[in-house]
């Protein structure tokens, strides 16, 4: 067996010379020295080389020239992503919906039924980037609500990209009443003169235009970044539900309709993120 090991070791690591000549006048070329040992070995290289490029082209190139099923998997995958694209889509979608209908029962004075609507749809908006953490803290969110707590106050609520955003002055006047959430007055009071045309502070689209018993006629307008604009006790509407209107765009006239205006003015509010914030704090009138 050692004899046998010796002459394969031998034969492994044996030189030799491989000498080229001219055939006809037998001139020198050329000459290699090499081992079978170095030859297995870039032989082996050579293989895994070929292999590894061999099984690339087979799953990429040649596989859709050449396999019946390649397309067939290719579009069950884009097939599972476009679904779970469209459930997050329609996950956000509902949720939208459901916030939106709950402002449209607070503006219309069911805001018992609409703040609990509000707060559930919070809360679900809350649970699609919930943390293993934050349940507690959404329990506490939601008794603080359910008390008539702070959540309409804007107490704790990141205004940064709000006060980046360039809001037009809804109507030219005075603020005879100021933002006084505590007193339950989620707006201002901004008195101009007659007939004055109601202007839309951002591009959005009409969520609600109707007549409410308290309010008027009121009108809503969904912006960007969860903003909406609340236009209360006009004479009348120039826009309907749905309608997509521009910033600047004249959406009302002012009024005194309603039951809660003791004179001509506006009601504005301005809602972000589901919360009522001070309409002085981001636009001049």
């Amino acid at each position: 067996m050692a004899k046998i090991k010796k002459t394969l070791s031998n034969w492994l690591n044996n030189r030799h010379i491989l000498i080229i000549q001219n055939e006809e006048d037998f001139s020198h070329k050329a000459t290699y020295n090499f081992t079978y040992a170095r030859i297995i070995f870039f032989s082996f290289l050579a293989f895994v080389l070929i292999f590894v490029i061999s099984f690339y082209l087979v799953n990429t190139v040649l596989a859709q020239w050449f396999d019946p099923t390649h397309a067939e998997r290719e579009t069950r995958k884009d097939l599972v992503t476009m679904s779970l694209s469209l459930d997050s889509l329609a996950t956000e979608l509902e949720n939208r919906d459901l916030f939106i209908q709950s402002i449209k029962r607070v503006l219309e004075g069911d805001e018992g039924t609409g703040k609990e609507e509000l707060a559930e749809t919070e809360a679900g908006q809350v649970e699609l980037s919930r943390n293993p953490n934050s349940q507690e803290i959404d329990s506490l969110f939601k008794s603080e609500f359910e008390t008539g707590g702070d959540f309409l106050l804007g107490r704790n609520i990141d205004n940064m990209e709000l006060r980046q955003t360039y809001l037009f002055s809804p109507i030219s006047g005075y603020v005879s009443q100021p933002f006084d959430p505590k007193n339950e007055h989620f707006g201002i009071d901004v008195v101009s003169k007659k007939d004055e045309p109601v202007k839309c502070i951002a591009d959005g689209t009409v969520i609600f235009a109707s007549w409410t018993q308290d309010a008027g006629n009121v009108i809503a307008v969904q912006h960007k970044e969860n903003l909406i604009s609340v236009y209360k006790h006009n004479s009348a509407l120039t826009k309907e539900v749905g309608n997509f209107i521009s910033a600047g765009e004249i959406l009302a006239i002012i009024g005194n309709t309603g039951e809660l205006t003791n004179g001509p003015h506006l009601h504005f509010e301005l809602w972000y993120n589901g919360s009522a914030v001070n309409p002085e704090d981001f636009i001049v009138f």
